[in-house]
């Protein structure tokens, strides 16, 4: 039977590879961004009780309304800005679904969408399954938004622009001036915004996360979407939400409501139980900084060169001095010789271009860094 695929040029996620790689060889995973560490007991217990009294059931097609309450309350605790729950919140399954609902939801044949490089393997394939194209734009060196190239990309075709800070894969974070390049341009070409911001609680060095939800002109015309799975050490729960001005939430609760149509209940209210509490979130950032610094140490014992990470937890390396192979192979050689796994940069660009650039997540136990340090250490001495 002949079947013509929608996404010809998509294989196995880059992701997957390494990890699949790091099994057979026994080696250390800092490769695909999960933790290695349980989650808190209380949230466990907190889902548990659920499940005990009872909530396994559909829940509302848009999520649990104490839960939805709560993502309110949290935005504007930290943000001073309100979301409706009734009309502009919905609790997705992850973020990635999150994600690739808003497309659906607002890109149509032919629409055109801008996104930064390097950019996380998700949304130039949501792009195209929404039947639009995806233009890229590199960052400059230094991974900084480019906003002239990014204004000269613009044109009558655009219809939306995808940001994520802070970024994966480079760690870099947005600013104030970017801020207000963004709501310029979305201005100027009545552009939607779709905000990832998954990592929001990972802001290190005394930084405040910039959420484009904080942005009055922004909150009118963006999605914005995070992640309890990254916040709270649970991926696997695959629990995320999206907010959004209501009339842009419609559209994306059409999509969503024939696409996973609701998201587990048990998780969902335990979730809502545990977010009485803003310690575990409000703390994230120095729980995840005292790791990044203690990766960032033990790199300078290598001659891998460590780029600054002012957010997330991923720590992109340049290994020029190493080696000449191609980042790929690199990561290959680096998985099956030395037992570190990590993600070439390259996965996260359209072109494949290779700046013999690597990521590493430090999203670990403390001893687990530690031996993966001791084994990266052989860079040093290694031609």
């Amino acid at each position: 039977m002949k079947i013509e695929s929608k996404l010809p040029s998509v294989g196995t996620t880059i992701f997957t590879v390494m990890s699949a790689l790091a099994e057979a060889h026994g080696a250390i995973n800092l490769g695909q961004g999960f933790p290695d560490f349980d989650c808190d007991r209380r949230l466990v217990d907190a889902v548990t009780e659920a499940m005990t009294a009872g909530h396994n059931q559909y829940p509302p097609m848009a999520g649990v309304a104490a839960l939805r309450e709560a993502i309110a309350r949290k935005i504007h605790a930290i943000h001073t800005v309100s979301y409706d729950p009734a009309t502009e919140v919905t609790v997705t399954a992850g973020a990635t679904q999150a994600l690739l609902t808003a497309l659906l939801a607002v890109v149509r044949a032919g629409d055109e969408v801008i996104v930064i490089e390097p950019v996380y393997d998700s949304y130039i394939p949501g792009i195209e399954l929404a039947g639009g194209r995806a233009v890229t734009v590199p960052m400059t060196a230094d991974y900084r938004i480019d906003w002239d190239r990014v204004e000269a990309a613009a044109s009558p075709a655009t219809r939306a622009i995808m940001i994520n800070s802070p970024h994966n894969p480079t760690g870099t974070v947005i600013d104030a001036a970017d801020v207000e390049r963004l709501a310029a341009l979305a201005e100027r070409h009545d552009l939607v915004v779709i905000s990832d911001e998954v990592y929001e609680h990972m802001v290190f060095d005394g930084v405040a996360h910039r959420s484009l939800a904080a942005h009055p002109a922004l909150r009118e015309r963006s999605f914005v979407i995070s992640s309890f799975g990254k916040t709270f050490h649970v991926t696997g729960w695959k629990v995320g939400y999206c907010v959004a001005p209501a009339a842009l939430m419609t559209e994306f609760r059409k999509v969503h409501q024939f696409n996973v149509f609701t998201v587990n209940t048990p998780m969902q209210v335990g979730l809502a139980s545990y977010l009485e509490d803003p310690g575990p979130y409000l703390g994230l950032a120095d729980f995840y900084q005292a790791r990044r610094d203690r990766f960032l140490a033990g790199l300078a014992a290598t001659a891998l060169r460590a780029r600054p990470c002012e957010g997330t937890y991923f720590v992109v390396c340049d290994y020029s001095a190493i080696s000449d192979l191609g980042d790929a192979d690199f990561c290959r050689w680096l998985t099956e010789t030395i037992g570190v796994a990590a993600v070439p940069v390259s996965a996260f660009r359209s072109d494949s271009r290779d700046e013999r650039r690597i990521r590493f997540c430090f999203a670990k136990r403390e001893e687990t860094l530690d031996a993966a340090l001791a084994r990266l250490a052989r860079l040093g001495d290694t031609g």
